[in-house]
């Protein structure tokens, strides 16, 4: 007989790398394991280590008490999930959304499943897929709190940082935006430094030992801005954004005497200039956060006056 039960089992839907990365994981700690991916033959070598492979979503759902969703987006998410057979056999159980997206797909997310007695959790991965299974992993999860709790020992054979950020299901996916927007937006920004730099005769490993100088000034000044932002202070002591602007239109000089685009700085620049506009000019280049965030409430309630 079997000694496994419905708590210390686990159901992994889909199988790309980070559904492979977690997958194994769960292995690795001793949970019986249940996996599926719509493109067959990607379970192999998790079978050879002990997975149980399925040929639906739905066989596989009924394996596990928690169900683990990590694809692409909510589109491949909910044809999986709310295929009928799949929809049925998840009734009465948790459903767990790894998948990154938007914040109100998760909160549609949750209405369905509420609407077939399906428990519903949203997550967010971080790290990559590499850091499963160590201390350097991260996931955020919204929902139930209850929810959470009862699986929490599952879930924390992961490895790394778990952190429940609130019930408003929404919460992890706005989280994850958030946080992607950093980083994606500094990626484009090294990207387009390193083409500068190329322009300019300046190699890719002649300028990293610098960029690395660049982001390990950012924590604090991340710190400080957010204090300013919680307060509204704004103070541009040292650095006010009319010298932002005028670094930011050298970045653009440079860029287009090369012919590099530099579409991204101009609309960083664009935004600096109207904070100037509106007065405030001696203040930090936080400043622009406030503006955008006032931008967006006065649109919202033009929104529900209409």
């Amino acid at each position: 007989m079997s000694s496994y039960t419905q708590e210390s089992a686990v159901t992994v839907l889909g199988l790309g790398p980070m559904g492979r990365a977690l997958a194994g994981t769960f292995l690795d700690a001793g949970l019986r394991t249940t996996v599926w991916n719509r493109t067959p033959g990607k379970d192999r070598e998790l079978v050879e280590r002990g997975a149980v492979g399925t040929v639906s979503a739905a066989e596989a759902v009924v394996a596990s008490e928690l169900i683990v969703v990590c694809v692409v987006n909510y589109d491949a998410a909910d044809a999986i999930l709310r295929h009928p057979d799949a929809t049925a056999a998840l009734k009465g159980r948790t459903v767990l959304n790894l998948t990154a997206d938007v914040p109100d797909r998760a909160r549609d997310s949750a209405v369905w499943a509420a609407e077939h007695g399906i428990t519903y959790l949203d997550g967010a991965i971080m790290t990559p897929a590499v850091t499963i299974g160590t201390p350097g992993a991260v996931f955020l999860y919204s929902g139930p709190e209850e929810t959470y709790q009862r699986h929490q020992s599952s879930l924390a054979t992961l490895g790394g940082r778990h952190t429940h950020l609130g019930e408003e299901i929404g919460r992890a996916a706005a989280y994850d935006v958030a946080l992607l927007d950093i980083f994606w937006t500094a990626m484009a920004g090294y990207a387009h430094a390193l083409a500068v730099a190329q322009a300019e005769g300046i190699t890719a490993r002649e300028l990293a030992p610098f960029a690395k100088g660049i982001g390990e000034i950012l924590p604090p000044i991340f710190e400080d801005s957010a204090q300013e932002m919680a307060v509204g202070t704004f103070s541009g002591e040292g650095n006010p954004i009319t010298s932002a602007v005028s670094s930011m239109a050298h970045i653009v000089h440079t860029s287009e005497q090369h012919g590099i685009d530099a579409g991204v700085m101009r609309a960083a620049e664009g935004q600096a200039r109207r904070v100037i506009g509106l007065g405030h000019g001696a203040d930090g280049f936080i400043r622009v956060a406030d503006v955008l965030a006032r931008q967006a409430l006065a649109g919202n309630a033009g929104q529900a006056a209409e």
